[in-house]
């Protein structure tokens, strides 16, 4: 896939998004129309693709994100690009969509002097797709979380 799809979200992106979103809330987690609104908002970088049949959501350090996967990056980390949610329809997948927007967000992380991204990925339940996509891109495991959710995440981080 070309990075001239990719785009910034706009206002019309909005409902199919948050479809897309809830339709993956078991990796994701759902959102209402209101804390959808507000996620993107505070969000420092935001892509999709197609007729919003993609999501990636990044925020830096600064936002005021009441997560407690963020917070427990920003407590390791003093300077980082966090990977909130990424997702890719199905009509896309298979065609290098979700490689083309961590590109795209690792070209702007490092012109924004940042040194890495960070993410958390669900491991039980087991995401082994996502697990294997991100040990591609280069993330490497840093620690676990049990989650007040019942799910237990891992943490990962890939240096820029």
């Amino acid at each position: 896939m070309s990075a001239a799809r990719l785009r910034a979200i706009g206002e019309d992106d909005f409902p199919a998004l948050l479809a897309l979103n809830n339709l993956h809330a078991a990796e994701l987690s759902w959102q209402t129309p209101a804390q959808f609104a507000a996620l993107l908002r505070q969000a420092c970088w935001t892509r999709t693709a197609g007729d919003g049949e993609a999501l990636l959501v990044a925020l830096d350090q600064d936002a005021d994100y009441d997560n407690p996967n963020f917070a427990w990056l920003k407590a390791r980390f003093a300077r980082f690009i966090y990977i909130d949610r990424v997702v890719v329809a199905q009509s896309l997948q298979g065609q290098g969509v979700a490689g083309a927007l961590y590109r795209e967000l690792q070209t702007q992380a490092r012109a924004w002097d940042h040194a890495s991204l960070v993410c958390e990925i669900n491991l039980d339940p087991p995401n082994p797709a996502s697990v294997a996509f991100h040990r591609r891109l280069g993330f490497a495991q840093i620690g676990q979380a049990d989650l007040a959710n019942g799910k237990r995440v891992g943490y990962y981080v890939c240096p820029l």
